[in-house]
């Protein structure tokens, strides 16, 4: 099995691997493993006080370890304790490696200077993200270190430095066969760093761009952004960026280290982020909220909402009306369901298009505080039912994979209208939207909505226009794939 693994990593285009020895069943036969290798391989044996899982003695390990030198393994890894017993040989590089499973501790530099001590060529200083601006304290490290350090931080949290190191210097990162074998916390497989995140082409020169949020994981707009990229040749690469509630402001002074250019902004922190600029791009303030921060002219952040406008180009064409129309909802009577973000862009511009909006909230003071903002009608989230209702407007994330069993509305609660709009975009088609169809009525899914405020951001970002067929190609590819059984 690791030679097949090997081969297929080979094949993909892998300049190095790693071979894990503590996760076979049984002893390895190292100079097998070495003479049939067909890259440069780096041999690891990790004990199980290190969180690997060798089984067999101490003395048995640095004996495979030695072997693996012997027999001209490019690189060996070798832990601080026990580099100094294990002499350098032939042409082998060394590896010597801490890691914290815990945190990103105060001293990381009286740590990498102790590595720095034991006769390294290459350092590995891998910790504990517990917030993300510990991210780029270890990456200030890896670009100040005067030996090649591969330093990056674990965790979801840590995924920035997972991607970023080789921006500052790292000489490789980590990545895994597939997504489902994960070795460490917070690790990508090896299609996700070459084909989404282009590791290999990261470069001190690179621009930055990511995606604030939390949760984070899901999001697909790396996957969009960095497509663009490519396509357009332009040096910048796109990063999935958790930021727990609370931390925004400190998350972004920590990350202006990073020169970030540009965020996009989700959940939890659409109405947070204003808190950050006082500049902004159409109707941030009347929104309340914003989905992007992008640099102005004088490398300054302004603040603006793509969601607005998306939307309501959405429901435009979801009623078939002609783009210069501008009254195509004068007087329309619409339900809104939910009151964070999107909410209030979407009802926002409802009420500016003439609309007559009632909107209803699982949380109830959510959903008056949004009525109250926006001047429209609240209808209590039971009471949703006896709304009339000429356009049905979901913006919660009933019906989000995985729970694609579960709607925020039933149809039969009205028996007619003309257009339902969902604003999940995974599964494209909702229970909501598949209901909504049976009844008559005209629907719009959340994925157009998500590729046009996506294209809107990256036009922002970049000055360029964006290939708004091939985000929606894309997308949808990546949500079949999600949702295979």
């Amino acid at each position: 099995m690791v030679v097949l693994e090997h081969q297929a990593l080979a094949e993909k285009g892998a300049a190095l691997v790693e071979l894990r020895l503590d996760w076979l069943s049984r002893p390895p036969d190292v100079v097998r493993l070495l003479e049939q290798r067909p890259t440069p391989t780096m041999i690891t044996c990790r004990r199980q006080s290190d969180r690997g899982r060798w089984r067999g003695s101490e003395e048995q390990r640095q004996a495979i370890l030695r072997t693996a030198i012997a027999s001209g393994a490019e690189y060996i890894d070798l832990e601080a304790d026990i580099a100094g017993s294990i002499p350098r040989y032939g042409d082998t590089k060394r590896i010597v490696s801490h890691h914290d499973f815990e945190e990103t501790p105060e001293n990381l530099e009286q740590i990498h200077a102790r590595l720095q001590s034991l006769d390294p060529d290459v350092i590995k200083l891998v910790t504990m993200a517990n917030t993300p601006a510990d991210s780029v304290r270890l990456l200030k490290l890896v670009a100040n270190s005067d030996v090649p350090t591969v330093g990056f931080c674990m965790g979801e949290l840590g995924l920035t430095s997972r991607l970023m190191c080789g921006k500052y210097g790292s000489p490789f990162t980590y990545a895994t066969f597939n997504k489902d074998r994960e070795l460490a916390p917070g690790q990508l497989s090896f299609d996700e760093m070459r084909n989404v995140y282009h590791f290999e082409k990261i470069n001190g020169n690179t621009q930055v761009f990511g995606v604030l949020g939390d949760p984070i994981a899901h999001s697909m707009s790396p996957l969009l952004h960095n497509l663009a990229f490519q396509d357009q040749n332009l040096d910048a690469v796109y990063l999935p960026m958790r930021v727990p509630p609370g931390l925004m402001a400190q998350t972004l002074e920590a990350f202006e280290w990073l020169e970030v250019r540009g965020y996009s902004v989700t959940i939890p922190h659409k109405e947070a982020v204003l808190e950050i600029t006082d500049r902004f791009t159409g109707p941030v303030r009347g929104i309340g909220a914003a989905n992007t921060l992008y640099r102005d002219a004088n490398d300054r952040w302004c603040a603006a909402n793509t969601d607005h406008a998306a939307a309501m180009e959405c429901i435009r064409i979801g009623l078939g009306e002609p783009a210069d129309k501008t009254d195509f909802l004068n007087g329309k009577m619409v339900l809104v369901l939910g009151a964070g973000g999107v909410a209030r862009a979407i009802v926002y511009g409802l009420m500016r298009a003439g609309a007559v909006v009632s909107v209803t909230n699982r949380t109830e003071q959510r959903g008056v505080e949004l009525a109250a903002a926006m001047q429209c009608q609240h209808v209590k989230w039971a009471n949703r039912v006896r709304s009339m209702a000429d356009i049905i407007v979901n913006c919660t994330s009933v019906g989000m994979h995985p729970n694609m069993d579960e709607t925020p509305y039933q149809m039969n609660w009205i028996s007619e209208g003309q257009l339902v709009f969902d604003t999940v975009y995974n599964p494209e088609n909702t229970l909501l939207l598949k209901d909504a169809r049976e009844y008559g009525w005209r629907t719009v899914s959340g994925l157009d909505m998500f590729v046009r405020q996506a294209a809107a951001q990256f036009e922002l970002f970049t000055g360029r226009r964006a290939p708004l067929d091939r985000f929606q190609d894309t997308v949808r590819r990546e949500i079949s794939a999600v949702n295979l059984p």
